[in-house]
């Protein structure tokens, strides 16, 4: 497929970038502060838990993270640095669509109640399953470049 600027291929890679360049806002805009040395970032998370109207999330959450609140604090934050940067750089892309997957559906499953928080993680999500299945990783990567992945 040809377009007027760039073909297909060239096309998922900007779509690509464009969802690692969206986990390096979410990353950027976290107070780490807060969430290293506050906790306020799980406690926000176990508050929306507690009252989630499914009661199997707040048994997950109490049995995951509530153990463990700074190292999952860690977890968060640094995965989305390191989902941003795969995902930029094209560095273990589907590892980088999968784990960004993962963690869209596991925020959008926590934010149910939540409109704007549901269409956010849904469109990563989507965009995620897309650039994956279309094997995004093959123009304008690290993978490619280095011939990894099949690319």
């Amino acid at each position: 497929m040809r377009t007027l600027w760039l073909d297909g291929a060239q096309w998922l890679a900007v779509l690509r970038v464009g969802l690692g360049l969206w986990w390096l806002e979410s990353w950027r805009h976290k107070d780490r502060k807060g969430w290293f040395e506050r906790g306020t970032g799980i406690a926000w998370a176990a508050d929306v838990a507690g009252k989630h109207r499914w009661p199997a999330v707040k048994r997950g959450f109490d049995t995951v993270v509530a153990p463990r609140p700074r190292m999952m604090a860690y977890v968060v934050v640094y995965a989305e640095l390191a989902l941003g940067l795969g995902l930029v750089f094209g560095f273990l892309t589907p590892v980088a669509l999968a784990g960004g997957l993962l963690l869209n559906l596991l925020y959008l499953v926590l934010m149910i109640h939540d409109w704007a928080e549901q269409g956010q993680n849904a469109m990563m999500a989507l965009i995620s399953l897309v650039a994956l299945l279309t094997l995004s990783w093959q123009t304008w990567s690290l993978d490619h470049a280095i011939g990894w992945l099949g690319a």
